[in-house]
């Protein structure tokens, strides 16, 4: 038996080692600098990886899961079991089984890891759900995993584990806010005592936890947003989640927990060229501003940290107070209440804003001096242009959340502008979307190269046919040579009259008049 392994992360590589422990022929493959567990054939391609496998397991991150199974699924053979095992949504594992299984080449099964990897390694217990599901038990129960088959449609399995996940990536966010509390005030070990005291298998529980949520900080965080969007369709108050989501992404970050921005300067440069309409996808369009604010010159962009103003119609006082603060790296966002019969800046305004480092501003009214802005290279999204010039008396807020194009946007958000518009991402989710938007990136450009190969190869098809149509014609041309006939076997037809001189001779007729 042969399995193809999509991920040689941590988990991926536990399961790739058990699996050929047993006896199975493993074929791993992924893309970053990860070691080839022993006993694994390291494939070069995702294709390679599957090509031939009875059995798939795909364990390469929920962000990447859809894109991943796209790429590999025109080479599964047919019923081949396709099992997605990351912590994803269940409307994401419905997607992944229509992608895997069209046109019948393979059977799909949502297959969730309910424990510890590195504690109980390929004899974790499972929940499957799908039709593939039965297959699944039947392999990993061979290994010695324990598998609950729900049966069921996709996404049952992965329901299960986000309800788990809520209170196990919950108690790791709480063990970690304590521990780092308690080192803090000087108490560690004291805190960690306590803790312990409270769980079962005592410090070994605790430091896995509290080390597990540094190291998948990130991973964890999109399933905790996930499990969040659960509760909100059970019609439950996710604001929980979604704080257990962003301690998730603190922790993640080379500061910790310490207080930092979440946008760092890391993350506005992995962002640099990502179009906006790859980010609208991987965010189910949330965080776009409406069409009616684009930007003023052809060819602006800017990533940046938002520095929000909101501001009463027309008037710019709280934008200059934006500025005294701003930095390098942020990109001033205001509510102008959407009134477009002042310009809210001008030149001088980005001029100043140029010399704070300021990447750009995006505004829910007017601007001016559009050449200038263009001459000097500073971006602006405005909804329109006027000459006329703004009030600077007040009243107005800075660094408050403000609605701007149908999107809210806080205060140290992430903002992407390009010729398309703009997007507003929430800090704490913008490490977890730039993966997804990535993939869509990556997916689209597999897709537009199929697209201008197959192009490419119905030219040269119809290249070749017409370069056949032409040695076809000098074959009957010369034939006509040699025997003195038509080059031509179709029947006489008559043309519409023409013109005749005064004589009234007839016009010529079909192929006897070509040939005279």
């Amino acid at each position: 038996m042969r399995v193809g392994i999509l991920g040689l992360g941590e988990a991926g590589a536990l399961y790739a080692t058990g699996f050929a422990e047993n006896g199975w022929s493993v074929v791993g493959y992924d893309p970053g600098d990860v070691p080839t567990p022993a006993g694994v054939s390291r494939a070069d391609s995702v294709a390679e990886a599957v090509a031939g496998a009875d059995l798939v397991l795909g364990l390469t991150g929920a962000a990447a899961a859809a894109g991943v199974a796209a790429e590999a699924a025109p080479h599964l053979r047919g019923g081949v079991v396709f099992a997605d095992m990351n912590a994803g949504a269940p409307d994401l594992k419905q997607k992944i089984d229509g992608i895997v299984t069209e046109g019948g080449r393979a059977v799909f099964a949502d297959v969730s890891v309910i424990g510890s990897v590195p504690k109980y390694r390929h004899r974790t217990a499972l929940v499957a759900s799908g039709r593939g599901a039965s297959a699944v038990a039947e392999h990993f129960g061979a290994l010695g995993a324990p598998v609950e088959d729900l049966g069921g449609e996709p996404g049952a399995a992965s329901a299960r584990k986000l309800l788990r996940s809520l209170f196990m990536k919950g108690l790791g966010a709480v063990i970690v806010q304590t521990v780092e509390a308690g080192r803090a005030a000087g108490d560690e070990r004291w805190v960690r005592e306590q803790i312990a005291q409270e769980l079962a298998d005592g410090e070994s529980t605790v430091e896995r936890l509290y080390a597990g949520t540094f190291k998948h900080g990130l991973r964890r965080a999109g399933e905790v947003a996930a499990a969040a969007g659960l509760l909100a369709e059970l019609g439950l108050d996710a604001a929980l989640a979604h704080d257990i989501s962003r301690l998730h992404a603190l922790a993640a970050r080379p500061d910790g927990l310490r207080a930092a921005p979440l946008v760092t300067e890391e993350l506005l440069a992995a962002y640099e060229g990502l179009p906006t309409a790859n980010i609208g996808d991987a965010r189910d369009r949330l965080g776009l501003l409406d069409s009616g604010i684009g930007p003023l010159w052809t060819g602006a962009r800017a990533v940046g940290r938002a520095v929000t103003v909101l501001t009463r119609a027309g008037d710019n006082q709280a934008i200059h107070e934006a500025l005294r603060i701003a930095g390098p790296g942020d990109l001033i966002v205001v509510d102008g209440q959407g009134d477009t019969r002042r310009a809210l800046i001008g030149e001088l305004i980005a001029e100043r804003a140029l010399a704070r480092g300021v990447v750009g501003m995006v505004l829910d009214g007017a601007a001016r001096d559009v050449e200038v802005l263009e001459e000097i290279g500073f971006p602006v999204w405005a909804r329109a242009v006027t000459p006329a010039g703004p009030y600077k008396d007040g009243p107005g807020r800075v660094n408050v959340a403000v609605a701007v194009g149908g999107a809210v946007c806080r205060p140290g958000d992430l903002v992407v502008a390009d010729g398309d518009g703009v997007a507003v991402l929430p800090a704490e989710e913008a490490e977890s979307t730039l993966v997804a938007a990535r993939a869509i990136e990556a997916d689209e450009a597999r897709r537009r190269n199929s697209i201008r190969a197959g192009r490419s190869g119905r030219a040269e098809e119809a290249g070749r046919a017409e370069e056949a149509g032409r040695a076809q014609a000098a074959g009957r041309s010369a034939a006509a040579s040699a025997t003195g006939t038509p080059t031509t076997a179709a029947p006489a037809t008559r043309t519409p009259a023409t013109a005749t001189p005064a004589t009234g001779t007839p016009a010529t007729d079909g192929p006897a008049g070509e040939a005279a």
